[in-house]
């Protein structure tokens, strides 16, 4: 057993739409994803492939995700299966349940819920418990949040993580499209997978060498503001017709941020934890650092964040 590897996917949905922007989510999260359109498919899938954590759509045309589910625990009874719908009751949910089915999520879901759930259905498959977790099982893969550069000006940064677009790579099969954030083309896709609150930092040779969050971001403007009211309204570039006033000192302390290159916000050494290291370890470093998330490094690369949320999540499980 290896809690380690890839965890095998099988992704069963009828929308066209959401097996693309869900497959593409999942591949960025670490997973190995076989995406599939109906009931009769599935079941191919499940006598022929090896499936560790099936996500069932409940309302599909041919076979309903009821049927599919006593299927799966007839042919391979230790297959987790998580029923997803839109069209969800609690009658079909408790039906769903007492045939068997790991868990029960509503359409739309956060997918930080999502991922957990198949995370911890892949572990009780193969026999974890969640004492024994390290970082590494419960961490957010690097290839799930976007990137700056340490050179990209406040304002791109800004600009990029309000605009949620996920950045992909040359392992995600689909037809990426181009966003021009001020005079620099980023590739994206058109899925909106949320918010992280926090952008990876990465050199002029592609590598990891920080993060930056929102905090960050306030701070910069606070720092700004301090450096406004003691050097005077010349700290700030400004057309000299204008005179700082309370309606417009905002404006200027942020159009003077956002000039800024974002090495000026990071800290000097970023947060890290090693990927093996146990929760309890990853807790009392957040606590000590007094920050919300923290760069996981296996060796000399960063591989993944940790973040307070990951840990809460494990909490609410173990709770109960």
């Amino acid at each position: 057993m290896d809690r380690n590897r890839n965890v095998h996917v099988l992704l069963v949905d009828d929308e066209e739409s959401f097996r693309s922007s869900a497959t593409t989510i999942f591949k960025k999260r670490g997973f190995d994803v076989t995406s599939v359109a109906s009931g009769a498919e599935a079941v191919k899938e499940i006598k022929n492939g090896e499936t560790d954590v099936v996500v069932l759509d409940v309302k599909m045309p041919d076979m309903d995700g009821n049927e599919v589910l006593h299927t799966i625990r007839r042919l391979k009874p230790n297959v987790k299966v998580i029923m997803l719908t839109g069209y969800g009751s609690p009658d079909s949910a408790l039906a769903g349940l007492r045939e068997g089915a790991f868990a029960y999520l509503t359409k739309p879901c956060d997918i930080d819920l999502l991922t957990l759930k198949i995370r911890e259905a892949f572990f009780e498959k193969q026999g974890f418990s969640g004492a024994g977790l390290k970082v590494r099982n419960i961490m957010v893969p690097v290839a799930s949040f976007n990137s700056v550069r340490e050179d990209w000006s406040v304002a791109e940064a800004i600009e990029l993580i309000l605009g949620h677009k996920t950045i992909v790579t040359a392992s995600v099969e689909e037809e990426p499209i181009e966003v021009v954030i001020g005079n620099k083309t980023i590739i994206t896709t058109t899925v909106d997978e949320g918010v992280h609150r926090c952008v990876l930092v990465r050199d002029k040779g592609d590598r990891v060498v920080g993060i930056v969050s929102f905090t960050d971001f306030l701070q910069g403007l606070e720092s700004t503001c301090m450096r406004f009211l003691e050097e005077g309204s010349t700290a700030l570039e400004s057309p000299p017709d204008v005179t700082p006033t309370n309606s417009n000192i905002f404006t200027k302390i942020v159009r003077d941020l956002g000039k800024k290159v974002i090495r000026e916000l990071m800290l000097d050494t970023p947060p890290i934890i090693d990927a093996d290291a146990t929760l309890l370890e990853a807790t009392n470093r957040l606590l000590s650092l007094n920050v919300r998330r923290l760069l996981v490094m296996e060796g000399n690369e960063v591989v993944g964040v940790i973040r307070e949320k990951d840990i809460m999540f494990e909490m609410a499980k173990i709770i109960r």
